[in-house]
């Protein structure tokens, strides 16, 4: 059996009704949805004002709030240095986010500490849950942001955004979050969530690749960002370029999707996931699930394998598409730094695989993953010298 994609985190495919939506605006609905002076420009802006409803309704805002970018890393730049730019007159240059965030919002952080900004690093536990005491201490006269995503790219872990906006919100400071991970998986509402700014991205939940969006509150409080740069003034001056239609309308097909669908296929599966993770606990011995047990996205697991290295694992299955960490890394040398902020040993997180389940897998692929990648950590076992 073969290839199998078990690697959803990283991207997912479009699925078919998503590119049937966006398939007219490559060619006889063609227009600029800024040329609203003939039929073609307003065709184009219709299809736009209808994905932005689509993505509104999923996450439970007003659809001018959405500002399209290119994807969740765009969006997570303009929020961030966005908010910097704007409050730092004010003395506000203090922004509190985690270690185990995604490189988007570190190397961000990063970026804006040499510009003079002060940024605290939250710490996790061994599940990856932030403390949300740890933000509340945090929190000086000069922060102006919090920014805690929703869920883990690696781990999966689920934080608890509820009760960190609630503090956000009690002590006047901006909420942002990155979802891309979270969206069409778990439920979002930015309203109960108490989130002022929120990054999404379509690839993540069977759109197509490059497009993305960010919620920018508008009111209690209205959020104001400088724009990364400058140019038409598009949406609403935050992000200034001539529109991707076919992108927006495919993300906003995927978020209508997801929004009738979620219920039931995250239940399938996490069920998929529960199958595959008992299979392989019952399998082998010396291995353990990173993350927390239960707050996790329901198509993430992510085990290390005592005395193997998880590069070996995955070279040995060529036919199954898995992960030794994020796909935002590969290339690195270094252990997952998220796993290390978990505590984990170099040699246990040099040993881990990230599986991330999806729409399209099934029964049979997950019955066949685990038999093969049981019998791969055994034959691996065999020739190490770790054991």
């Amino acid at each position: 059996m073969g290839p199998i994609f078990m690697d959803h985190h990283s991207t997912t495919p479009v699925d078919p009704r998503v590119l049937q939506e966006m398939l007219p605006y490559f060619t006889e609905r063609f227009g600029n949805a800024a040329s609203k002076n003939h039929s073609f420009g307003r065709e184009a802006e219709k299809g736009v004002d209808h994905a932005r409803g689509q993505i509104a309704r999923l996450i439970h805002c007003d659809p001018s709030e959405i500002i399209f970018t290119s994807g969740g890393t765009e969006s997570n730049n303009i929020a961030l240095k966005g908010i910097a730019e704007t409050y730092r007159e004010k003395g506000h240059c203090h922004i509190i986010t985690a270690v185990t965030e995604h490189k988007a919002i570190l190397d961000t952080a990063k970026r804006l500490e040499k510009m003079g900004f002060a940024v605290t690093y939250l710490p996790v536990d061994s599940d990856g849950l932030v403390n949300p005491a740890d933000v509340l201490t945090a929190i000086t006269p000069r922060t102006v942001l919090i920014s805690i995503m929703m869920a883990n790219n690696e781990i999966g872990t689920i934080q608890p955004i509820a009760e960190i906006g609630k503090i956000a919100k009690d002590a006047g400071i901006f909420f942002h979050s990155d979802a891309a991970q979270a969206m069409g998986k778990i439920p979002v509402d930015v309203q109960e969530m108490g989130i002022d700014l929120l990054s999404l991205s379509a690839h993540k939940m069977y759109g197509p690749k490059g497009i993305g969006a960010l919620y920018v509150r508008r009111k209690n409080p209205k959020v104001s960002l400088t724009p990364l740069f400058d140019g038409g003034g598009h949406e609403r001056g935050f992000r200034s370029g001539t529109l991707n239609v076919p992108g927006i309308v495919g993300f906003g097909k995927a978020c209508e999707v997801c929004e009738r669908e979620m219920p039931e296929e995250s239940a399938r599966i996490e069920h998929l996931r529960d199958t595959l993770k008992a299979t392989l606990f019952r399998g082998l011995s010396g291995i353990f699930l990173n993350g927390h047990p239960t707050k996790r996205l329901p198509n993430n697991l992510n085990i290390s394998f005592a005395y193997i290295e998880g590069e070996a694992l995955m070279i040995d299955m060529p036919e199954i598409a898995l992960s030794s960490g994020s796909a935002c890394t590969t290339g690195s040398l270094e252990p997952s730094y998220v796993l290390r902020a978990l505590g984990i040993s170099n040699e246990m997180a040099y040993s881990a695989i990230r599986i991330g389940l999806g729409r399209f897998n099934t029964e049979e692929e997950v019955e066949y993953a685990g038999g093969r990648i049981i019998a791969s950590v055994n034959k691996l076992r065999e020739m190490s010298p770790l054991k």
